[in-house]
């Protein structure tokens, strides 16, 4: 059955750039994270937390316990199914919309990725540094290549800021929003239960709204490739799915 769905979700993130699949995880999976999340220390420099945002860089790297509860069985066959099993972790984060917050993300598309260390290389541009970590803007065969799972802990709305994307723009290689006809363009509100889980690539143009029922949306975002950068660098974040 699982087979079934997941056939039919690497269909459409394919043709339409996303993809839902409801229950990965059950509802005590679920509190677990939460559970492992909740005693984390706070106060780590690599976290960020205030009144309206709650986020861990590198979150599988920082909280390596989290690793079993999120690669469980049907997990690890989305991965399979979508990439193969010589795909692996490139980026994980962790973030928390908290109920009181109002901040939104306007449309963009995912143009970086998180490296060990800054070179001069052909078709990597747009260098930058946060919190001791690398991003650039590599060859757009490195994006294509990557796929995104978002892994969501609440029920996701558009109340409470679920991602709306533009069907099929990731088909339009590397844009700008701008060149965007609204008119012309599926937008798409991507509403994700609990344990459910959303799957897309990172040319689709996505953005987010303002929460407006008072409810948290917690989300585990994980990036995958199988690609090596180059002899000179690597990803600031490795690790694999299937040992």
């Amino acid at each position: 059955m699982l087979n079934d769905i997941l056939i039919e979700a690497k269909n459409k993130l394919l043709n339409n750039g996303f993809a839902i699949i409801d229950a990965i995880y059950s509802t005590n999976e679920i509190n677990e994270i939460g559970t492992v999340i909740s005693k984390l220390d706070t106060s780590n420099p690599i976290f960020r937390k205030s009144e309206h945002l709650f986020a861990i860089r590198q979150f599988i790297k920082e909280v390596p316990e989290i690793k079993n509860i999120l690669f469980n069985s049907q997990f690890k066959e989305v991965i399979n199914t979508i990439g193969g099993e010589d795909y692996f972790v490139v980026k994980s984060i962790y973030f928390d919309k908290p109920k009181k917050s109002n901040w939104f993300v306007s449309y963009h598309q995912d143009l970086t990725i998180s490296v060990n260390e800054k070179k001069n290389l052909n078709d990597f541009i747009n260098w930058t540094k946060k919190h001791n970590q690398y991003a650039v803007q590599p060859n757009k065969e490195i994006l294509e290549n990557i796929f995104t799972v978002r892994i969501h802990l609440d029920d996701t709305t558009a109340g409470n800021g679920a991602l709306k994307v533009i069907n099929k723009s990731h088909l339009k290689s590397i844009n700008r929003i701008e060149n965007t006809d609204f008119k012309l363009e599926e937008e798409v509100i991507c509403e994700v239960n609990s344990g459910g889980i959303m799957i897309m690539k990172p040319l689709l143009f996505h953005a987010s709204s303002k929460t407006t029922n008072n409810k948290n949306r917690r989300v585990i975002h994980i990036e995958f490739s199988n690609k090596k950068l180059s002899e000179n660098i690597a990803w600031s974040e490795y690790s694999t799915v299937f040992n």
